[in-house]
């Protein structure tokens, strides 16, 4: 019998992590998250795994174990369950927040929820799962080593090796480290940050760049950061005891993550410190600490909207001290530094990630990825989490530190990597991909949906209006032109004009309109003749939207 371990996210994109753990006719899944658009994902909301391989063996699940609480590991959890209901399996806090997430999707009375954690090993069909606690950006984060009928089976989530963490996170590397010393079957290990040589910084270094911050503002201090990265609020809230601040905390997802964390003992605030935003006037300038959301740039964030002046509470003053602690996501840049500017332009200070040591990567630099191979000394060696540049990476690393070749497996979304007595092997696929979602419409944005989103932004739209008497053939209606996103039609009007003789000669051409399919020639010769014409005249090529009907 075969073990399969089987990617449908996570394995050549940053995001989307999902994956399938199968022996016999039993099934759980790990993690089910989410990816933020591309570029060219022209209006989509959020990205989700293609789950037809779950639809087909939905009968077969035993849960959904999930390692911890970012978006990009349970962001598509309200999907899944949508199509399954399993019972899922998770830390306090990351049930926490899942439950406010599926609160507002209507879906938290049907769920059967087990708290999971490092005390406790969990049994699921012939799987025994032992959670390992291991540091990341958010708190209450776990590996799960698996012990299969042939093998133990590390799945290490999302981890940092630091020693220094004070909220009680640290890596539990003693833990890999026996069963290192047991065996270990296989290793399936983060490789987001496998291009950054070294260590990652360490939380107390974070610490002490951001007091020194704090020791040098006379005015108020707003800090943006992850509403999920209470590690850091927590530091913040330290800070702010010993300097005698009071604390706002300000933004939808950070003050939901601030409760959660609060009620499960993950975030203490002395008393009287924490105010509501109302009472941001009755404070001092030199007294206020602000935490908010917004150091990606997110449009309807509490920093985007104190940097456009639109927040209720907040206005930018000019010693007020803003420190991004974050880092930058690939794509965010520009929305980032049009916020900073615009911080900077009503005379703000702003320290960022570029300027300063205000943020830690959540994932394990080169270094700390060697020593989670030397630890556990797998057999067999699985990068997972990355682009698949960051997967043939992470592979070299395992080659130089002395693991075969042959037992070092690159696999890809879809791929399935299959065990058994005879050893490791990548020879099958099930279907796997991407599902765009949209407002409320889940996979009805394709290719071809986006191709026209895209040539509507470049080359905007024409609208084309003629309307014909059916008996005679003569035009009783227009041909009227409406341009959108395409010229000004006020400067280039005799384009159009033009145009409207393009239009008129296809119609003398096509008389009489004897027949249905006449109609229809007109429509799709105007159309085709139309985009030819602008092109040749002005070098571009709207959308032809030909409105022609018979009266």
């Amino acid at each position: 019998m075969d073990l399969k371990i089987i990617p449908l996210g996570g394995l050549g994109e940053i995001g989307l992590n999902m994956m399938v753990i199968e022996y016999d006719e039993y099934i759980f899944i790990i993690d089910a998250g989410i990816m933020f658009p591309e570029d060219y994902m022209l209006g989509v909301d959020i990205v989700i795994p293609l789950m037809d391989y779950i639809k087909q063996k939905k009968n077969n699940i035993l849960g959904l174990v999930l390692t911890h609480a970012h978006e990009d590991h349970i962001g598509a959890v309200p999907y899944l369950l949508k199509i399954v209901n399993v019972p899922i399996y998770a830390t306090s806090f990351t049930l926490g927040m899942l439950k406010a997430k599926l609160e507002e999707c209507t879906l938290l009375s049907a769920i059967t929820f087990n708290e999971i954690s490092p005390e406790k090993k969990l049994e699921i069909g012939p799987f025994e799962l032992d959670f390992i606690r291991v540091n990341h950006s958010v708190i209450d984060g776990v590996a799960v080593a698996i012990r299969t009928p042939l093998g133990v089976i590390i799945h290490t989530g999302d981890f940092k090796i630091n020693l220094s963490a004070n909220d009680g996170s640290i890596t539990d590397i003693n833990k890999f480290a026996l069963y290192g010393q047991k065996g270990v079957l296989a290793l399936l290990s983060d490789s987001t940050n496998v291009e950054r040589e070294g260590f990652t910084l360490s939380d107390q270094q974070i610490g002490d760049s951001i007091e020194k911050i704090f020791s040098r503002s006379n005015g108020r201090i707003i800090i943006a950061l992850f509403a999920s990265n209470i590690a850091r609020i927590q530091q913040v809230i330290n800070i702010c005891e010993s300097r005698g601040r009071k604390v706002f905390i300000n933004g939808r997802s950070i003050e939901t993550s601030s409760n959660i964390a609060k009620s499960l003992g993950y975030l203490k605030i002395p008393d009287g410190m924490l105010l509501d935003i109302t009472k941001l006037s009755d404070i001092p300038d030199s007294k206020i600490t602000i935490v908010i959301t917004g150091s990606q740039g997110e449009p309807m964030s509490a920093l985007a909207r104190i940097s456009s002046g639109t927040h209720k509470y907040i206005k930018v003053k000019q010693e007020d001290t803003i420190i991004l602690s974050s880092k930058f996501i690939p794509g965010n840049e520009k929305a980032i530094y049009h916020i900073i500017n615009s911080l900077y332009r009503k005379g703000a200070d702003v320290i960022y990630e570029m300027i300063s040591d205000i943020h830690v990567s959540g994932h394990a630099f080169q270094e700390e990825l060697k020593l989670m191979i030397k630890l556990t000394k797998p057999k067999y060696f699985i990068p997972i989490h990355g682009e698949y540049r960051h997967l043939v990476l992470h592979t070299r690393i395992a080659a130089q530190i002395g693991l075969p070749q042959e037992n070092i497996l690159l696999a890809e979304n879809g791929r399935v990597i299959s065990f058994n007595h005879n050893g490791a092997s990548i020879n099958e696929s099930v279907i796997s991909g991407r599902v765009l979602v949209d407002g409320k419409g889940v996979g009805d944005v394709g290719r071809s949906v986006l191709k026209e989103r895209r040539a509507l932004s470049e080359d905007g739209l024409v609208a084309v209006t003629l309307g014909i008497d059916e008996a005679t053939g003569i035009i009783i209606y227009g041909p009227k032109l409406l341009s959108k996103g395409f010229i000004f039609e006020n400067e280039t009007g005799h384009l159009l004009e033009d145009a409207k003789c393009v239009i008129l000669e296809i119609v003398e051409d096509s008389l009489p309109i004897d027949k249905p399919e006449k109609l229809n020639k007109i429509r799709s010769e105007v159309q085709s003749n139309l985009r030819q014409y602008f092109k040749i005249a002005i070098k571009r090529r709207p959308v032809i939207m030909p409105f022609i009907f018979t009266i």
